[in-house]
């Protein structure tokens, strides 16, 4: 079965393009649904979680799921806080990618079962955090968050206490990076606000709905500096990223300012968003107003969910996207070079798509390979009850498709799909035919697979190996025909994209490449021929 969005446009030089088709038919196997267990309570907690990870975790060549399911919530308050998550339905659960399409769950194989026991699950990481070949998995909670080594041999173990990022309190995105080039992979993890099940309360007269996020005092984000030896350093205080509390849920990384080092984007909740600058010298400082990152276009906070950080108008400078509440508009900060960004919402198209809607995870990648990044955003409301309240808004939504025509973007009609609560979403290459795929988590039920039958562009996939830089090559800035992509897995919400740096290519048959590694290498490669997933070593020496 096809169900297909076929949307043509014209592109530079008049060519044509069919949009995406998407199959969304469940995958075999695929028999995750997310539990949250919303009571009458209303925990914030239970309408928060969802995230998703695609990786490819056994080293085969395919795209493996991972699902962080949330837990047990009752209506009857405990004696101390312990979600209860033994039962196999409360599992966070991985599903192996076989040859045929169909996913088997190895979640119990893998080591996976028990970990999270106690712990309301969040988001996910995804990376290769000590060098060895193999991508490991962080997840958090509101709770313990646990570091999961990937043994190789088709299975994980906790590595938490040794590692000392078991964090505490609510954690919600989380991502891996090198801040400070020295080819070790470091962790930021976003946390969201300093609350318990003890201070949880409801809001609303006649109708209890949620507490907005202002409600409960906001909390301090975590930096974690990688040793080499298998344990990380808490370095939130002397970086400065521990001294401003906010209400994060969403992070990405690119180097803004093309100076070698990333920078990190928090998306908060319901006050102002935190740009954080690489110093280069171990510190960040906080600097969004400046930048022009801070605040909507009419000077106003806006509730950031999700966030993307890359170059949506090939003009080789990484972008910001912040997706938010209804009636607040989704945020498009453009990068203007010089450490400044532009509000620019408005003359994307993005506002005009956005501003009755809410949004969570969310990317800019080309879903055509016409060589424009595309945005597919998962939608709906955080308040379950929000029809009761404004019957012009939906607690469950359609998720939002746009297609890129030149920098602006036009909505296009999506596969048949019954409206759902979206919020994770994760972004890769599932069969490895160049047409990028999507996996959205679903609050309180099955994800869906946007399984991409292509929009008829050429393509190309790249899977960095690193040396002296960090092994997956996060942080490395390629260029691909005119095109920019910062490589790392972090961004959408609560989720871990496929690592390999895709590039559509319109007509192109062949690419001229060049990537600038963490390590400061550059390496160029010239004619490379379109539709393969290249394999990429870094150079030894400059």
């Amino acid at each position: 079965m096809r169900l297909a969005t076929l949307v043509m446009y014209s592109l530079a030089g008049g060519a044509q393009f069919a949009g995406p088709g998407f199959d969304v038919a469940a995958p075999a196997g695929l028999d995750f649904r997310h539990l949250n267990s919303p009571t009458s309570h209303k925990h914030l907690i239970a309408a928060m979680g969802g995230g998703v990870a695609l990786l490819d975790y056994d080293n085969d060549g395919l795209l493996d799921i991972f699902f962080v399911n949330s837990g047990e919530l009752t209506e009857s308050l405990p004696a101390r806080e312990f979600f209860a998550r033994s039962t196999p339905k409360y599992w966070n659960r991985l599903y192996r990618q076989n040859r045929d399409g169909s996913f088997t769950d190895v979640t119990k194989a893998a080591g996976l079962s028990a970990s999270s026991n106690g712990n309301y699950g969040m988001g996910v990481a995804a990376a290769d955090y000590d060098n060895d070949g193999y991508t490991d998995l962080y997840v958090t909670s509101y709770g313990r968050n646990v570091l999961y080594h990937n043994t190789g041999k088709g299975s994980f173990t906790d590595a938490t206490p040794r590692a000392g990022v078991g964090a505490a309190g609510w954690s919600t995105a989380t991502g891996f990076f090198d801040y400070d080039n020295d080819g070790l992979l470091d962790l930021f993890v976003a946390r969201y606000m300093e609350w318990s099940l003890g201070t949880s309360r409801w809001c609303g007269s006649e109708l209890r709905v949620y507490c907005p996020p202002g409600t409960y005092p906001a909390a301090a984000n975590l930096l974690y500096r990688n040793r080499g030896d298998g344990t990380f350093e808490d370095v939130s205080a002397s970086s400065g990223i521990g001294a401003i509390r906010g209400r994060a849920l969403g992070v990405a990384f690119a180097d803004a300012d093309d100076d070698g080092y990333p920078e990190i984007f928090v998306a908060n909740d319901g006050m102002e968003q935190f740009f954080f600058h690489n110093n280069r010298d171990g510190t960040f400082t906080e600097r969004a107003v400046d930048a022009g990152t801070a605040l909507s276009d009419d000077g106003k906070p806006v509730s950031g969910m999700g966030v993307d950080f890359r170059d949506y108008d090939n003009d080789g400078r990484p972008d910001i996207l912040v997706t938010t509440l209804s009636r607040q508009k989704y945020a498009v900060y453009h990068n203007d070079g010089a450490g400044r960004f532009s509000y620019r919402s408005l003359e994307s198209g993005v506002a005009a798509l956005s501003a009755i809607h809410s949004g969570w995870g969310a990317g800019f990648v080309d879903l055509d390979n016409d060589g424009w990044k595309d945005l597919l955003v998962s939608q709906g409301h955080v308040m379950d009850n929000v029809e009761k309240i404004d019957p012009s808004l939906r607690s469950q939504e359609l998720p939002l498709i746009a297609m890129n025509r030149s920098g602006r973007f036009e909505r296009a009609a999506g596969p048949a799909l019954t409206p759902v609560a979206g919020r994770g979403l994760a972004f890769g290459d599932l069969d490895n035919d160049g047409a990028m795929d999507a996996v959205m988590s679903v609050l309180g039920g099955p994800p869906i697979v946007f399984h991409n039958r292509g929009g008829g562009g050429r393509w190309l996939t790249l899977s960095l190996r690193g040396r002296r830089s960090n092994r997956d090559g996060f942080g490395a800035r390629v260029f691909v025909n005119g095109q920019r992509q910062d490589a790392g897995a972090a961004g959408s919400y609560l989720s871990s994209n496929d690592k390999r740096v895709h590039f559509g290519l319109g007509r192109a048959a062949t690419a001229k490449v060049e990537i600038r590694w963490p390590s400061g290498v550059v390496q160029k490669l010239d004619g490379v021929t379109a539709n393969q997933i290249l394999g990429v070593a870094e150079p030894e020496a400059r």
